[in-house]
This record gives C-alpha cells, sequence and structure tokens, in this order.
C-alpha cells in the first residue's frame, strides 16, 4: 500500500500542473484531530477548478492516481449522489469515490470557485493544500463541531420515543404474520434508528453536547459505559424469529433506561403510557400465537 506521502505527492502534482486547478483542500476524517488515524481513512479531496465539464466530459486523468479497481460517481443511479440529494447542476460541483488496486482511497471532487465560495461542498473540517490564486478562504483550525450530537427539543425527545414504540408494534405484527422481510427491515432500519438516536443523545448529555459519535455511530464502542454497549451489541439479531424476540425485549429495556436518563437529564417527561400501550400490544400478538415454529 502506498504511503500517505506517496498519495499527497499525486494530489498535489495534479493540482500544480493542471491550469484548470486553482486550489486543492482536503476535507473528511483526515482533517479532523478527534479521529484515530489508520490505514482505511480516505483522502477526502477537493479542487477548486475554472469548470467542471472537462473533468466529467474525459476522466481518464482520474486514472493518474493509480490503478482504479471500483468507482462510483455522483450520477450513478443509486449511488451517494442520489442518496444525499446531490445529482443535478454539475456545472457546479462533482465527484467520484475511488478504490485503488493497492487499498487506497481517494474520493475527489471539483467545484468553481463560486460554488467554493458559498461553501456549498465544505465545513468546518478543512485542510488547505494548495491555493495559487488566493482563493480559498481563512477558516479557522479544522473542527468537527458541525457533527456533535444536537441537544434535541421535547418534541423531538417525544417523537423518538412514540416512534420507537409504534414500529415495535409493527415488528411484532410482521413476526406474527411470518413476514420475515417486513419484520426485519422495520426493525433494523426504524426501531433501532431510534434506538441509537437516543443513544447519541445520552453520548450528548454525559459529554454537554461536545462530541460527534462518527458516521453512522461507529464510535459508540468507545463513548458508551460498556455494559450498555454490551446490550446494544445484543439488540442485533438473526432471522430466527427466537432470537429478534430477544434482541427486541432487550432493546425495550434498553431504550427505557437510556431515555429516562436522557429525559431527567433534560427535564423532558419519559412517555411511560406509550411505552405501556406498546408492550400490552406486543403480549397480546404473542399470546394470539401458535406453537407453530416460524423459525
Amino acid at each position: 500500500m502506498r504511503s500517505d506521502q506517496e498519495i499527497m505527492e499525486l494530489i498535489l502534482h495534479r493540482a500544480q500542473s493542471d491550469p484548470r486547478i486553482l486550489a486543492a483542500y482536503l476535507k473528511g476524517s483526515r482533517t479532523n484531530p478527534n479521529v484515530p488515524k489508520d490505514i482505511y481513512q480516505d483522502f477526502d479531496l477537493m479542487y477548486v477548478v475554472t469548470e467542471t465539464e472537462s473533468f466529467r466530459a474525459n476522466p481518464s486523468w482520474l486514472e493518474e492516481f493509480g490503478p482504479i479497481i471500483l468507482k462510483q460517481e455522483q450520477d450513478d443511479a443509486f449511488g451517494y449522489g442520489e442518496r444525499f440529494g446531490i445529482q443535478g447542476n454539475y456545472q457546479d460541483g462533482y465527484s467520484w469515490l475511488l478504490l485503488f488496486a493497492d487499498g487506497s482511497r481517494i474520493d475527489v471532487g471539483v467545484e468553481t470557485r463560486e460554488a467554493m465560495k458559498r461553501g456549498a461542498w465544505r465545513n468546518k473540517l478543512f485542510l488547505p493544500l494548495l491555493d495559487k490564486v488566493c482563493c480559498l478562504p481563512d477558516l479557522p483550525a479544522s473542527t468537527d463541531e458541525d457533527f456533535h450530537v444536537k441537544r434535541p427539543t421535547q418534541a423531538q425527545f417525544q417523537g423518538c420515543c412514540k416512534e420507537f414504540f409504534w414500529c415495535l408494534c409493527d415488528v411484532e405484527k410482521g413476526i406474527a404474520r411470518d413476514e420475515l422481510p417486513f419484520a426485519m427491515t422495520t426493525y433494523n432500519t426504524l426501531v433501532r434508528d431510534m434506538l441509537e438516536q437516543m443513544l447519541c443523545w445520552y453520548i450528548g448529555v454525559t459529554t454537554n453536547f461536545s462530541l460527534s459519535c462518527g458516521k453512522l455511530n461507529k464510535y459508540f464502542k468507545s463513548l458508551l459505559p460498556q455494559d450498555v454497549y454490551r446490550a446494544y451489541v445484543n439488540t442485533y439479531s438473526s432471522g430466527d424469529y427466537t432470537h429478534l424476540h430477544q434482541a427486541m425485549d432487550t432493546a425495550r429495556s434498553l431504550f427505557h433506561q437510556i431515555a429516562c436518563f436522557v429525559g431527567q437529564a433534560l427535564d423532558f417527561p419519559y412517555p411511560q403510557e406509550d411505552e405501556d400501550g406498546c408492550a400490552w400490544y406486543l403480549d397480546w400478538v404473542r399470546s394470539t400465537q401458535t406453537s407453530s415454529d416460524h423459525t
């Protein structure tokens, strides 16, 4: 695998030798002082350019970074462009995600000077690399404060609780009907999302809302108490209904514990009646089931 220095030399050489490129900067984890460094980090690179169309029309320039074994770009169907709502208006900016044969990754974008001034592609994770025309902004030291856990309102807290309990009822209904895809998808994408949101607020409360949980909450293991994290791990389930029920019950118990803590810390009332209604429904649905084995 190439060293960071070798990759940086390629990045800078491209910028210095191409008259269409006015400036270059990094964003993302490599600019974040709070992120542990390892060999898997991407280079989140942005070139400020005179125009974007020539870069898109002939993307062979990307091969100068090395042999590409996998590429995704902004206008690919079902890709990150669609997921983040940034498809279209490619005259202002465009990007590619590149995986190279040695395991290195560069996520490279091009944006016009005007788009850079608007800050559409920027946040406070910003590290200037090269500025040929003095166009890059003079920003404070790179920080991840834009991604810190945000203090919830009472309405958000209450809504999170209601969504958790309501969707948990839907999971139980899916199990009763032997509709595994519906039950598992509802559990993993709706129920556990609300559990993770509450865990993020717990971390926010215990750190005075001064930290980020990382992309998709990847720092939970280091930020949560060990017993809480172990319980969280046990909320994952296999496709076995017995195991799914166990995971659901663990999720209910953990959600109650964490939500009560967050509610008390923020002086928000915990909706015990919602939890009680959910518990009644889960017990009722399970009582209607025969002894047939859905596993």
